[in-house]
């Protein structure tokens, strides 16, 4: 097939799938954008997300309905990656206002449905991506994460949604980190053969950045296929804080490990110690330098079209203080210092992805004016309390969708490694693709 005849098929798939979902937040993109036509990944339909300026010339909005008339100037230093492995960039999808929840549910463009149950929700906040490549639209979307942004709807969607380590992708050019640290460039993908070639195409070492990841041994996409040998696995089902977890949620993640000890794995109860208050704590950054970004914007948005939450951001970022910072930054420290040590003693820890099921819409509510920065994060954390310590500590994580919960709905299970060993996350994730194969599950709405 000629790239040409790809793109026809996809734009007419994705516009079949979002007649459902509404996951796009603009007509599709006539032409595509410029993309090189010879890259490893030449000719893939992909899809870019609404989580701020990300490829020259295409407006955005955060999900806000404050925000008008913003566009992109320059290319982030990834989209510059993706155009030159050959991704051919169509639309751009769905997140929620300032990509602060882990639901896809903006004011400004409604619900983004999920494919395996409309009334649920997507996850958040690359929840629109994700929606289009469950439902077999493209094969892969871009995505981002600073809490979980990319697991969590890899969960709610039955994808594989992975968050390369600190310093494995690039931030720049206009910032040097992103979110304090806590922010990770990525995709989302059906398989891990694709996250791995995708790894491949955009993984470069980022220049003149504050983070660099240590080299990888050689190709992600050969490590798929390598055997990572006898490994230590720790496991846990009890979540960082006070949220409950379902069973059905619980039962998956026990399996799993079951599936690793039949591979050959040691596998153990346990997991990292660490005060829960403190991701609440250190996860405020995030919050704040996305309230700081909008801030220093050339123009500020309407508080009266702003989601509560989003008012609430911006109103706590203009009070806090270098002392808060420094009290925040601490508590990064305790918590990445206590990953860091657990890491000593064990090659992967294996937990759920979310607490719960795919939730109804609305559940997590981010218009609620009763809520400050902190009581949000707990708010979400209740659903999503496994995901955060990971953007806190900077280690590489990945979401598998190796259940399905009697429901029918998708259950994600989370693999976290140490500091630069992506190639131990796929590896580990291809045998268990291997043992547990779930190509052959496809949700309600689904472009054949």
């Amino acid at each position: 097939m000629t790239a040409t005849e790809v793109e026809s098929v996809a734009r007419a798939a994705i516009a079949r799938a979002d007649a459902d979902l509404g996951a796009l937040t603009l007509p599709l993109f006539d032409p595509a954008l410029d993309h090189r036509s010879d890259g490893p990944l030449a000719g893939v339909p992909f899809l870019i997300k609404d989580s701020g300026p990300f490829a020259k010339g295409v407006p955005f909005t955060l999900g806000s309905r404050s925000i008008r008339g913003a566009v992109a100037g320059v290319d982030h230093e990834l989209m510059s990656r993706f155009r030159s492995a050959g991704l051919v960039a169509l639309g751009q999808t769905t997140a929620p206002e300032f990509g602060l929840n882990f639901a896809t549910e903006p004011r400004r463009y409604g619900p983004t449905r999920n494919p395996w149950a409309l009334d649920r929700g997507t996850g958040g906040s690359s929840g629109g991506s994700a929606a289009l490549v469950a439902a077999g639209a493209v094969p892969l979307a871009h995505g981002n994460d600073g809490a979980g942004s990319l697991r969590v709807p890899a969960s709610c969607c039955g994808l594989v949604g992975l968050k390369p380590g600190r310093g494995r992708i690039p931030c720049g050019p206009l910032v040097g980190e992103a979110g304090f640290g806590h922010i990770y460039e990525f995709a989302l993908t059906r398989t891990v053969r694709d996250t791995a070639h995708l790894l491949d195409a955009v993984a470069a070492p980022p220049v003149g950045e504050k983070y660099a990841a240590p080299a990888p041994s050689g190709l992600y996409a050969d490590a798929v296929h390598a055997d990572p040998g006898r490994l230590r696995v720790a496991l846990t089902t009890e979540p960082w804080g006070g949220s409950s977890v379902d069973m059905q949620v619980a039962e998956a993640t026990v399996a799993a490990g079951t599936i690793l000890e039949w591979i050959g794995h040691t596998v153990t109860e346990d997991s990292p110690q660490f005060d829960a208050e403190d991701v609440v704590e250190a996860s405020t950054l995030t919050a704040i330098a996305a309230g700081a970004a909008i801030l220093r914007a050339p123009r500020r948005p309407d508080p009266a079209l702003l989601e509560a939450v989003s008012r609430t951001v911006l109103r706590e970022t203009q009070a806090f203080t270098a002392l808060d910072v420094a009290a925040a930054l601490d508590a990064q420290h305790r918590v990445t210092r206590s990953i860091g040590l657990f890491f000593t003693r064990f090659d992967l820890l294996v937990t759920p992805t979310v607490a719960w099921l795919p939730v109804p819409h609305r559940t997590l509510d981010y218009d609620d004016p009763r809520h400050s920065v902190r009581s949000w994060l707990r708010r979400i954390f209740e659903f999503g309390p496994f995901t955060a310590p990971f953007n806190v500590s900077g280690n590489p994580a990945i979401s598998l969708p190796l259940a399905l919960s009697r429901e029918g709905l998708p259950i994600g299970i989370q693999l976290v490694a140490a500091t630069g060993r992506e190639d131990l996350l796929l590896q580990v994730a291809a045998q268990l693709e291997q043992a547990a194969p779930w190509k052959d599950r496809q949700p309600s709405i689904f472009v054949d």
